[in-house]
């Protein structure tokens, strides 16, 4: 594949990715505002950007096996854990920006456990274990197996959790 059509097809799958993500956000509030036709139209479109993200994966050929999928998702985490985090958590800092250095922190925590998640997902592989998932709603901790009784990232209470079956 042409390096220049492999970069456009980067750019279509970021840019897909990004809309799906904040019509997501826009359709929740517009369910909070009391708008649910709006909502039911940014949860739409943003399932159409989905697609549309998701050829452009597949054109470029960057989905493998399930455990290739694992192993470049535990890469990707520990890389932005550790690299990007820690870039944006200094920069904050030094900025003497608070709130933006309070997410960063968040985040970087809840990547690391996304990290061991697939780390453990890559050897579960072969014994196919199930379990059940409880997502923080609030800062995206993932708890696997249990519902704790408050999210050690962020403190939020055990309602603010989205179970996963």
């Amino acid at each position: 594949m042409h390096e220049k059509i492999r970069e456009a097809l980067h750019e279509v799958y970021t840019g897909e990715a990004k809309a799906a993500l904040r019509l997501k956000v826009y359709a929740k509030k517009a369910e909070e505002e009391g708008y649910p036709q709006m909502a039911k139209l940014f949860r739409v479109i943003s399932f159409s950007e989905e697609i549309h993200g998701a050829l452009a994966l597949r054109v470029l050929k960057e989905i493998g096996t399930t455990e290739q999928n694992l192993a470049e998702s535990f890469e990707s985490e520990v890389g932005v854990a550790h690299a990007a985090y820690d870039i944006f958590l200094t920069l904050a800092y030094e900025l003497g920006e608070k709130g933006a250095a309070w997410l960063f922190t968040q985040n970087r925590d809840v990547e690391e456990v996304h990290a061991a998640l697939y780390k453990k997902a890559l050897n579960d592989i072969i014994g196919d274990r199930v379990t059940t998932y409880y997502v923080c709603s609030m800062c995206g901790y993932v708890a696997d197996g249990f519902l704790p009784e408050e999210c050690p990232v962020c403190g939020a209470t055990k309602d603010k959790f989205v179970h996963f079956d």
